[in-house]
């Protein structure tokens, strides 16, 4: 079982010229809301349609064209909430983020700065050390997202899409409680589980559907636990914010990046200018994108168009009674009812597709030996064909539970097994009669295995003297019988009859 541990985390240190430096790290995530319609139109959200092909008059600001709340969104939202163990405010309300984008034609964003929906919570974020810690979750808030600019279409112009404008948002912002690169993907990692679980978020990062910003600064030795004692701020390096990551490897990249830029200006007397950066994957650099705006920068004010949001304590019941079980509950359950490592375990659960396939191998056969073919022999043979996911997978639950039948029944060998599952995942059909139909079946007759070892035994004396002395080389015996036999006879019966015949 994992060593849940609540400690101060151990940081990432970096030695610079002078100082060693330690890494802190917070993160806003933007996870867009699994809805087939946006926050504020019945624009539909589908990703790949034609450009601006999804905008509502509202999407648009047309004027004269007022918001309408999406209460499927609000839903969602909590749904996260409940999955993170946060606080749900029963009384939230919207607020106007003033700021010009091209992409984003009401030139303001609908956001949730003074009052949001969900306060405090936590994910447990799993270490590679083995052992597992909270990252605490400050808040999360619904926002409108912007349009997309594209500029590699034409020399001279620019185009805008909006397809995307309006599309929910939940900005999940965590405390700086990250200390490192790896930390700092594991906590993505673990977050877009638990909302592909709840079915809140797909947690597409190709598509942008889950995306975060990295606010990165770098302190002496000692001086995060002086933090932590007093929630003071100065005791911590000037932050930088690193724009709309949606990599987990470039996330690590530009984090040890970023952290030893600020090492080298500061060792050498400088200051690092509060600001948000972009990183380049190509020159392995952040660069400067602008300064870092305050909440006065953007002149927050309620939205007038919006009253507050007011839900009842009997809706967010009924939501957390239907959420289902969860990545941690699913492990600890795997690891109990199948007998799992802490390993196989973590495997068969990081994506909620696989653990429902494993899950209905495992009805009612080894737990142990369904997880070892899911993971072994599945999830290999799908990283060969192209690296294809579950969903993918051309064999279905079904047959492979009859391919694990078999071999428990030692209707077929271990090895004639790997030989059916590749029959059936390039050819399909059912495994019984795979082996009927092409005389797969393993040789149990202990008579039919003496001839065939005695013809063996009776042409190779020097061997069999040899294996006298040294019972190690009874493998080679093994190794005929099963060549004689055409690889279908009883490996368990083969040795118990070498092993008498030697003695």
């Amino acid at each position: 079982m994992l060593d849940l541990t609540y400690e101060l985390p151990k940081p990432k240190v970096i030695s610079g010229a002078k100082h060693d430096w330690e890494l802190v790290i917070g993160m806003e995530v933007h996870a867009q809301v699994s809805s087939n319609a946006k926050l504020f139109s019945g624009a539909s959200t589908k990703f790949g349609a034609e450009p601006n092909s999804n905008v509502a008059f509202v999407d648009a600001a047309m004027p004269g064209m007022l918001p309408v709340i999406n209460e499927f969104c609000v839903e969602q939202t909590v749904r996260t909430g409940l999955g993170l163990k946060a606080d749900i405010n029963l009384w939230s309300a919207f607020d106007r983020k003033n700021y010009f984008y091209p992409d984003l034609p009401q030139g303001y964003q609908i956001s949730q700065l003074y009052h949001p929906i969900v306060g405090e919570g936590e994910v447990l974020v799993e270490l590679g050390d083995g052992t597992a810690r909270n990252v605490r979750v400050e808040r999360i808030h619904m926002e409108q997202d912007a349009g997309k600019s594209i500029h590699d279409m034409d020399p001279t112009m620019s185009f805008v899409d909006l397809n995307r404008t309006g599309v929910c948002l939940m900005e999940i912002v965590s405390r700086p409680d990250i200390r490192g690169p790896e930390e700092a993907a594991a906590y993505i990692a673990k977050l877009r589980q638990i909302m592909q679980y709840l079915g809140t978020c797909d947690g597409n990062m190709q598509n942008g559907n889950l995306r975060a910003d990295v606010n990165v600064s770098i302190c002496l030795p000692g001086q995060y636990e002086k933090f932590q004692e007093t929630g003071d701020f100065a005791h911590l390096g000037t932050r930088c914010e690193i724009k709309n990551m949606n990599s987990m490897r470039f996330i690590q990249q530009a984090i040890e990046v970023e952290a030893r830029r600020q090492i080298q200006i500061v060792e050498s007397g400088g200051e690092i200018e509060q600001e948000t950066r972009l990183y380049d994957p190509d020159k392995g650099e952040t660069r400067s994108m602008r300064s870092k705006e305050e909440a006065h920068d953007y002149r927050y004010f309620p939205d007038p168009d919006l009253l507050p949001l007011e839900i009842e304590q009997a809706w967010v019941d009924d939501i957390a009674s239907n959420l289902p079980e969860l990545p941690d509950q699913k492990k600890a359950r795997f690891m109990g009812d199948f007998g799992l490592t802490d390993y196989d375990a973590s495997v068969l659960t990081a994506e909620v597709e696989a653990a429902q396939y494993f899950e209905a191998v495992a009805e009612g056969r080894s737990g142990k030996l369904a997880a070892n073919w899911v993971i072994n022999e599945l999830f290999g043979r799908l990283k060969k064909d192209e690296d294809k996911g579950i969903t993918e997978s051309p064999v279905s639950p079904a047959q492979l539970g009859g391919i694990i039948d078999l071999i428990a029944s030692d209707a077929i060998s271990g090895k004639i097994a790997k030989d059916l599952f590749e029959i059936v995942y390039t050819e399909g059909g059912d495994p019984a009669a795979i082996v009927e139909e092409r005389g797969m079946k393993q040789v149990t007759d202990t008579g039919a295995i003496e001839a065939a070892l005695d013809e063996i035994i009776a042409a190779n004396p020097a061997q069999v003297e040899k294996a006298k002395v040294n019972p190690k080389l009874a493998g080679w015996f093994v190794g005929q019988v099963m060549k004689a036999t055409g690889g279908k006879a009883n490996p368990k019966a083969v040795n118990e009859l070498i092993a008498k015949k030697l003695a």
